[in-house]
């Protein structure tokens, strides 16, 4: 019996036991959630051992990874083969499986789609205490019907994904534009073609980046932002600039794209002190866990002003991109925002919770600040207002944070009559939350 079956014999023992005091809850959750939970005491499923790359095959390009393992640890073993996920989510402590159940995207995605796309087959634990393997011709409602589920209709145990072959380096081209303009020409270059990487900037309403990477093989130079220098600080100060694949990779990891700003590491002389080993997405979201976990701001001696987190990405249709962000900079107002184009990988697939229109292109907008609430609003006030304009545009809105979305109208985003149809042949039983309790009543 290999590692994988020796671990997933265990795993289903333990299932078993845990399935019969109500609805399970995962040990260890992927670590791009953001969406602060109800607490239980009763014990959770624990998966933490399912962190292995299994196998690489450089002759058909897919990797066979288990559900746990982060893409940091995915990429070095993939990397020295010369490959890479076609879709690397931009922080290194995300994990295969959560990107896969909960959606992951990045700056491949205007040409692979999001990272459910680039999934050739799934293995996954159901609610009888059974495991399925699922692919586009086995089991394939629950194939296409998985992404978006958040495990709300089992837990993924491993993947295969495809693998795109990589050079040394990464140029990247640096394009001052504004909000405006912005969009079209990002439409314009993914046309144009060929480039391998493509996200953006907005960093106020008068001064947004385009960003476009190509694989090379030579580099007159490899600019490092690990330590001492910042990411997106350097895209407003050069035209152009090398960065290792892996570094490349990873851009985003070391200031949490700019989230770091909050710890106040950006600093120059508290960087120094807070070391290299502790400029990452593992530190910051642990010190976010621990200030969730025990209210470490509430007991700090200062005045606290009343802000609303709003920490959201959505996808907007490039006909809607502009509304968007001018209805952002207006109600909204928190800088800088990312910018990511996606569009479906392939257009003859659908995915039945997360559905968007194969022949757009969308523009995916990341952006994680607090917001003043000025008039005493109502928590989640800002939230709901992004919810309304994601819907009115015909975008989709990720739910690995908060959302305030009333349920029917939440169901009808997201596909409730295919979701119930996919739980009641797949946990007739409710051993796990629907997705509804799950994503907007916290339970």
């Amino acid at each position: 019996m290999d590692s994988f079956e020796k671990k997933k014999t265990d795993l289903i023992k333990q299932f078993n036991i845990l399935k019969k005091n109500g609805p399970i809850r995962i040990e260890k959750k992927t670590s791009n959630l953001f969406r602060n939970r109800n607490q239980v005491s009763k014990p959770k499923l624990n998966v933490r051992n399912f962190n292995s790359v299994i196998s690489i095959d450089t002759k058909n390009h897919v990797v066979d990874v288990e559900g746990m393992t982060t893409y940091e640890n995915l990429v070095n073993e993939t990397l020295k083969e010369d490959f890479m996920p076609s879709v690397v989510p931009q922080l290194k402590t995300i994990t295969v499986g959560g990107a896969y159940t909960g959606g992951g995207i990045e700056s491949t995605s205007f040409k692979y789609g999001f990272v459910h796309e680039t999934v050739l087959e799934a293995e996954i634990l159901l609610s009888s205490g059974e495991t399925v393997v699922c692919n586009s011709t086995k089991n394939k409602d629950l194939f296409f019907g998985y992404p978006n589920s958040y495990g709300t209709l089992g837990y993924v145990l491993r993947l295969k994904i495809k693998l795109i072959p990589v050079k040394k380096y990464v140029h990247l081209k640096y394009i001052k534009t504004n909000p405006e303009k912005m969009f079209n020409k990002m439409d314009e270059l993914v046309k144009e073609g060929p480039l391998d990487f493509l996200d953006g900037v907005v960093f106020s309403e008068e001064e947004s980046y385009i960003v476009v990477g190509k694989f090379t093989d030579k580099a007159p130079y490899a600019s490092n932002y690990t330590y001492m220098k910042i990411f997106y600080k350097s895209i407003k100060e050069r035209s152009e600039d090398y960065l290792t694949t892996l570094d490349y990779l990873w851009r985003w990891d070391t200031d949490w794209f700019w989230c770091s700003e909050h710890f106040l590491v950006q600093k120059p002389l508290i960087r120094f002190f807070w070391g290299k080993r502790n400029l990452n997405s593992k530190t910051y979201h642990k010190i976010m866990g621990l200030n969730a976990k025990y209210k470490l701001m509430d007991k700090m001696p200062i005045k606290k002003k009343e802000t609303e987190s709003v920490i959201q990405d959505v996808e907007i249709p490039l006909e809607n991109a502009y509304k968007f962000i001018k209805f952002f900079m207006e109600k909204i107002g928190i800088w800088p925002v990312w910018v990511c184009p996606t569009k479906a990988y392939k257009k003859n697939v659908k995915f039945d919770l997360y559905i968007t229109n194969p022949n757009k292109l969308y523009f995916n907008f990341g952006f994680w600040d607090q917001v003043p609430l000025k008039n005493k609003e109502n928590e989640g006030y800002h939230n709901r207002l992004v919810e309304k304009e994601v819907l009115r545009l015909n975008g989709k809105k990720s739910l690995y944070s908060s959302s305030y979305f009333p349920e029917e109208e939440f169901w009808n985003v997201y596909n409730g009559k295919k979701y119930f149809q996919l739980k009641k042949k797949y946990d007739k039983n409710k051993v796990f939350l629907n997705l509804y309790e799950k994503c907007v009543l916290r339970k």
